[in-house]
């Protein structure tokens, strides 16, 4: 695995390393918000005002600053600037209840808060909660959200950069292993983690993915509905366009099919990234744009397996691959893939090259070709720790194998098969069924939109599978229908596999990110969702 590597020099500064990349694009277009436009000199200028503003604030290397921000052209830069400064960004889900926010203000001991100011009211409540008085920046229009007297705002973001920038040469003189960043995994099974990545970290998850896979170009315009804040979307938005001096396209609002449509006529990206959900929802919607009306050449779809079915459909509307594929927080962007030259629908897809992945039973033993077993990776982009959750560090990063908590398969093609998170399999009739293997069967049937499937006890105790399904007419008779779905999935998987209850809904509850919360259904199983 190491081989094919050229290493990097021990002094790395990620920050420093991206602006002397695009030092001769100064010109071109670096990142285009609802707002604004960005070039790659200003991009520069503004990153290094940036770093200065926080020496100007006592901000010091090391100390974390909160990123609670919109998708804007002040994130990449704040994010940047922090790195450049030496100093630890940890940006977060501008959608989260006050209570995550206190936990993660006091969690990561931040000394300064920038924050949208949709979200202040969040943090002021957070900050009220702690008894902790930081720092705060406002990022965007502020108006209605403080006044003058609201001595929780320190400064606008304007403000904070309107300072001399450091020199070129003014970065934080960083080990390319030093902690630089962190990223919140999601809180569904407890508190969040705080997943802490290196300068390094970024580099090759832009050397491995985004130029080999994507095959990212100058030229292109990318544009991913999945936000900043998530280990996915940064790759998307800042690393991977940034390491070749491709533009982005940014957009603050949450990312419904109609907005996205709006954004893909009118600006013409050439590489989209989504999830399967936005993929779902962009499909069915009547909005739905021709072909001939965007400029697409490749997307991207990673969070959930990507139905064979919504990639089928989706390539043949628009003449445009979606190249499926799974990363995570802990690793930070996506180590397994498909491939422009190489893809197949209802499969993840081979190791991207410079990752290694291993399946294994529950004993840590290798498990045969075609059997389900723990995913395991290796690779150096993978995290150093879970900061201050030690047990929940040494459970996950195993010398230098991360566990996933996902489950596969491989077939004898070497392509990997999604089986579901390892806390989602189910046990019927004394034998393992993948939710997502149920969940793929019923998604081949043309009257679901979408469905989840999770684990229901019968009277005896005994483990059925449920079905929670979205139907794409919902006035088609349920028992019907229902009748239907059954005998459908019986001809595509062994009887055992069937749902044996189908419950009928009009939308499955999901994170900000798109993903299906089968934890929900789980603990509803019944008909009120």
């Amino acid at each position: 695995m190491d081989a094919a590597r050229s290493p990097l020099p021990v002094r790395f500064n990620f920050a420093h390393h991206i602006l002397s990349l695009n030092a001769g694009r100064k010109q071109r277009l670096a990142y285009r918000d609802d707002h604004h436009d960005l070039s790659y000199g200003e991009l520069d200028e503004c990153v290094r005002r940036f770093a200065a503003g926080l020496q100007h604030q006592g901000i010091h290397p090391e100390q974390r600053i909160l990123l609670v921000m919109q998708d804007s052209i002040d994130l990449p830069v704040a994010f940047l600037g922090a790195l450049f400064a030496g100093v630890v960004p940890v940006p977060v889900n501008t959608l989260l209840p006050a209570t995550n926010y206190a936990y993660m203000l006091e969690h990561s001991d931040a000394k300064l808060i920038i924050a949208s100011a949709s979200v202040l009211p969040a943090i002021k409540d957070a900050m009220a909660q702690t008894g902790r008085q930081v720092p705060v920046v406002i990022s965007g229009t502020a108006t209605g959200h403080h006044d003058a007297s609201d001595t929780t705002v320190a400064s606008h973001f304007d403000a904070l950069i309107n300072v001399d920038p450091l020199p070129e040469n003014g970065y934080a003189d960083t080990h390319a292993d030093q902690f630089a960043f962190w990223l919140y995994s999601s809180g569904s099974t407890g508190q969040p983690k705080g997943a802490v990545h290196s300068h390094a970290n970024l580099y090759w998850t832009a050397e491995l993915y985004g130029k080999p896979i994507l095959q990212l170009q100058e030229n292109d315009l990318v544009f991913s509905a999945a936000k900043l804040f998530f280990a996915y979307g940064l790759g998307n938005a800042l690393t991977f366009p940034l390491s070749v001096g491709a533009s982005t396209l940014l957009m603050a609002e949450r990312a419904t099919p109609e907005a996205v449509f709006q954004r893909l006529q009118k600006y013409q990206p050439t590489v989209f990234y989504g999830v399967p959900t936005l993929y779902v929802a962009m499909l069915a919607s009547e909005t739905l744009p021709k072909r001939e009306q965007i400029n697409l050449r490749l997307c991207a779809s990673a969070g959930e397996s990507l139905p064979k079915e919504i990639g089928e459909k989706f390539s043949q509307h628009f003449g445009c691959d979606i190249l499926d594929g799974l990363g995570s927080t802990e690793m930070l962007h996506i180590f397994i893939s498909n491939r422009s030259d190489d893809l197949r629908y209802g499969a993840t897809g081979k190791p991207v090259p410079g990752y290694a992945v291993e399946l294994r039973d529950e004993q840590g033993l290798p498990v045969a070709q075609g059997e389900i077993g723990d995913l395991y990776i290796q690779g150096p982009s993978a995290a150093h720790l879970y900061w201050n959750q030690r047990e929940k560090t040494l459970a996950t990063f195993q010398g230098p194998w991360v566990k996933s908590g996902d489950k596969y398969q491989v077939d004898a093609e070497g392509y990997y098969v999604y089986a579901g998170r390892s806390d989602d399999m189910l046990k019927v009739s004394g034998q393992y069924v993948s939710p997502i293997e149920v969940e793929n069967a019923l998604m081949g049937h043309e009257a679901v939109l979408e469905c989840a499937v999770v684990g229901k006890a019968d009277g005896q105790g005994l483990m059925k599978t449920m079905a929670y399904v979205v139907l794409r007419d919902p006035a088609r008779v349920h028992k019907e229908i229902e009748a239907e779905l059954k005998a459908f999935v019986k001809t595509c998987l062994a009887p055992h596999k069937y749902p044996r209850e189908i419950v009928f809904v009009s939308d499955l509850p999901k994170t900000a990110t798109g993903k299906i919360q089968r934890f929900r259904l789980r603990e509803s199983n019944s008909h009120d969702i």
